[in-house]
């Protein structure tokens, strides 16, 4: 019989090659030839599934945003309130591991490219504007349960709150010795304290939040 190929598997193969290379030499440097090679394809088995670097760059980007997601969609749990349901999400989107930092490192490498590649700029538009809506029916759900502060508007944490994570994220990239993991928890806690009163009551989960 012939062999059964897994297309989506080998795609994802693929955009892992990617992600090697933005990691350690940067996204400039993955071409169709540098990326089959370091997935151990050839250019011409690279080019049945994306004819052009800026295709499977593209794939690659949406794939690493996907995964977090994924990962979020898995861990968070709806039942324990705006709050925890916030502070888990937000970790996710911290480098608090390899895992993480690797994460994080090789998507703000994609943003970094996006500002002068079309295709890339579309996919950082679509995810952070996901994110920064997520977090906004998090907070709506908080004012209808009574735990975010009064006078809070949902719309402008929900910015403050995106700009925050991604702050920590690149300050702890550059500078991890001033940004340890003691340092971003507690950064984030303190700007959640500020948001949310102590206790999250038992509430209903909110619809778009998992």
């Amino acid at each position: 019989m012939p062999k059964v190929v897994d297309h989506d598997e080998r795609r994802k193969e693929l955009a892992e090659a990617v992600w090697r290379i933005v990691l350690r030499d940067g996204v400039e440097h993955a071409s169709v030839r540098t990326v089959a090679t370091e997935a151990g394809w050839s250019t011409g088995s690279l080019r049945h599934y994306f004819p052009t670097q800026d295709a499977l760059v593209t794939f690659a980007a949406e794939l690493a945003a996907d995964k977090v997601v994924a990962r979020i969609q898995q861990r968070v749990d709806v039942k324990h309130g705006p709050r925890r349901v916030m502070r888990a999400i937000a970790l996710e989107l911290l480098p608090l591991d390899e895992q993480r930092r690797a994460e994080i490192a090789v998507w703000l490498s994609f943003v970094d490219r996006s500002r002068v590649d079309a295709s890339l700029r579309e996919v950082e538009r679509r995810i952070n504007g996901e994110a920064v809506e997520g977090y906004e029916r998090i907070f709506d759900w908080a004012g209808k349960v009574g735990v975010l502060r009064p006078g809070l508007d949902p719309k402008r944490e929900s910015r403050a709150l995106q700009g925050l994570v991604d702050g920590l994220a690149v300050h702890a990239l550059l500078r991890p010795d001033q940004y340890d993991n003691d340092v971003l928890v507690a950064v984030l806690d303190d700007y959640l304290d500020r948001v949310f009163t102590e206790q999250d009551p038992a509430a209903p989960a909110a619809t778009g939040t998992h």
